[in-house]
C-alpha cells in the first residue's frame, strides 16, 4: 500500500473519540457550504488536522468569515452555522 507523504498528521481523534481524517474535510472547490461542511473545517483547524492558514486558502475562506464560523459554533454549538438559524444566533 502506498500512502501520499501529506504535511502534518493523516488523522486526529476529537474529544468525543471521532477519529477525523483528510478525507472528513469537504472538496477544496466546494460551493455549497452547508453546516456539516463548516463544521467539518472548524473541527479539522481546532484539533490540528489542517492549519487556519491552509484552510483558508483551500477553501478561499476570509479570516473574519472563519472566525464567524468559529465564534458560532463555540457560542451555540453546530445548528448556529445554519442559513435559516442566522437570525436567531446573530449578535447585534
Amino acid at each position: 500500500m502506498y500512502l501520499k507523504k501529506v504535511d502534518g498528521p493523516r488523522t486526529v481523534t476529537t474529544k468525543g473519540g471521532e477519529v477525523m481524517s483528510l478525507a472528513d474535510l469537504p472538496p477544496a472547490n466546494t460551493r455549497r457550504w452547508v453546516a456539516s461542511r463548516k463544521a467539518a473545517v472548524v473541527r479539522g483547524v481546532a484539533y490540528g488536522l489542517i492549519s487556519k492558514e491552509d484552510a483558508l486558502r483551500r477553501y478561499s475562506l476570509s479570516e473574519e468569515e472563519f472566525q464567524e464560523w468559529v465564534s458560532a459554533v463555540s457560542n451555540h454549538g453546530v445548528d448556529a452555522l445554519k442559513a435559516t438559524n442566522t437570525q436567531r444566533y446573530r449578535q447585534l
